[in-house]
């Protein structure tokens, strides 16, 4: 699975790559929006608290907040939902998007950190 680690205080972006299912346990049955400490992640994250944003599995379908089935379910959207931009007014989409909740299936997995820990992260919090 991809860890995409966003940081908004420097505006940078960090690409982890980790098949590691005890590490990537620490994400699993955790909603968008709860907060995480990264302590699993290594000892440059000691410290660190991240909150899950959101995420796609590998057919590109895209997490929401409010989904909360097991599988993939198709939405009709309509102007003013998240997750779509209304291309001719009125008109609504049928798209696929997954559940908010993280399991397995997932291959993307965006991240914030929402509290700095004490070791700077190399590309990420220092000002380089």
């Amino acid at each position: 699975m991809k860890l995409i680690i966003a940081f908004p205080a420097t505006g940078c972006q960090k690409l982890l790559k980790i098949d590691d299912e005890k590490i990537l346990s620490l994400f699993f049955d955790k909603r968008i929006g709860q907060e995480v400490p990264a302590d699993r992640l290594g000892d440059e994250w000691k410290g660190d608290i991240l909150r899950i944003s959101g995420g796609n599995d590998l057919q590109g379908c895209c997490m929401m907040l409010g989904v909360l089935t097991n599988t993939r379910v198709r939405l009709l959207f309509a102007d003013g939902m998240p997750n779509y931009k209304m291309r001719r007014a009125g008109v609504r989409k049928g798209k696929s998007v997954r559940v908010c909740i993280v399991d397995s299936q997932l291959c993307v997995l965006d991240l914030v950190i929402m509290m700095k820990g004490d070791a700077e992260i190399p590309g990420l919090t220092d000002n380089t």
